[in-house]
């Protein structure tokens, strides 16, 4: 109880106090400390993929043991330590043959569900640009009009692009920060809670 609850809620505690306090405080061995922690940070995150990598196995391991999804789990799997032993012992250089897996496989993947992606996100906008209302109405003006401002049309049509500008810069400016002030509070107060132990969710419950 005590290695698995206490003292984790212990170290963060008292790191987190920490952390907080090397900000207000301008001294040289503060900044040290401060890249000291940062450097544990790093290494800390190393055994976080480890951990990940093996959670990972575990769950396409069960996946087979239990008859579900067995094909996409033995592809997951092999291709998993196949990657992996090819960049260790036989090397990462552009010649090599994990980089032309890479660049043959990762690479048409990536664009293929980035292509996908394109299609959803059109389909969100058309269905939200549609003018139901005032306020359905004011957002398709004011995208068709940065759209074609910042576009060539804008080149052509000066008080087209001064206004997209205008959008971008000043209503849009400000709700983007807006959002930014609400994610910060939203931070401090998560990471005051998990310093004071009121939130153990990272704990695993």
């Amino acid at each position: 109880m005590f290695l698995s609850r206490t003292l984790p809620m212990i170290l963060v505690f008292v790191m987190g106090i920490i952390g907080f306090s090397l900000y207000f405080i301008p001294h040289p061995a503060a900044r040290q400390f401060e890249n000291t922690l940062s450097q544990w940070s790093i290494a800390i995150g190393s055994f976080a993929i480890f951990l990940a990598i093996t959670s990972l196995i575990r769950r396409y391991i069960n996946n087979i043991k239990r008859g579900k999804d067995v094909f996409y789990s033995i592809v997951a799997l092999v291709a998993l330590f196949g990657m992996a032993g090819l960049g260790l012992f036989a090397g990462i250089d552009e010649k090599s043959l994990f980089q032309k897996i890479f660049i043959n496989v990762n690479v048409p993947l990536d664009a293929t569900m980035f292509s996908l992606l394109a299609f959803y996100v059109t389909s969100a906008a058309y269905r939200a640009f549609r003018a139901r209302n005032v306020e359905a109405t004011l957002l398709l003006v004011t995208a068709v009009v940065v759209i074609l401002g910042i576009s060539t049309i804008g080149d052509t049509q000066v008080w087209l692009r001064k206004t997209a500008e205008w959008i971008m810069n000043v209503p849009n400016l400000a709700q983007k920060r807006g959002i930014l002030i609400g994610v910060g509070l939203g931070v401090i107060a998560t990471s005051v809670k998990i310093i004071l132990g009121i939130e153990r969710n990272w704990m695993g419950g």
